[in-house]
């Protein structure tokens, strides 16, 4: 039985906004993943633009479901934080998105933030997903 992706009509129309308001999912295997930010194994240098660093740590996230056996597809919600967020911050993270979840996204938060980790750092991505 697949994840199942709902978006009622009795709700805002979230797939026109990139995300799904309802998520359910058969029982399986959850995993956790800490949020990915923009920075590679080899330490390449993070890049300044916050659609980039959203690219980046996008790509982040599915190393580390690959790494668990998983895909995009079985991530059943996320969560980003963003520092400074406006509508038009959200917007370059969120062009970051389509890719990384094949045009379907799961349930979804956006959260602005004061800072991360690290100074350089702009935007977070973390998920929760379930392999059945």
């Amino acid at each position: 039985m697949p994840i199942t992706k709902i978006n009622p009509d009795t709700l805002p129309d979230a797939g026109a906004l990139g995300y799904t308001q309802t998520v359910t999912s058969p029982p399986g295997e959850l995993i956790f993943c800490s949020g990915q930010v923009a920075i590679d194994r080899d330490g390449t240098p993070v890049p300044e633009d916050l659609g980039e660093q959203a690219k980046v740590a996008a790509n982040n996230v599915k190393l580390a479901l690959a790494a668990a056996g998983a895909t995009p597809d079985d991530v059943t919600a996320v969560r980003l934080y963003i520092v400074g967020l406006t509508p038009e911050r959200l917007g370059a993270v969120g062009s970051a998105l389509p890719a990384l979840f094949n045009g379907t996204a799961p349930c979804a938060t956006a959260i602005g933030v004061e800072a991360l980790a690290d100074p350089e750092y702009q935007v977070e991505i973390e998920v929760m997903a379930v392999k059945s």
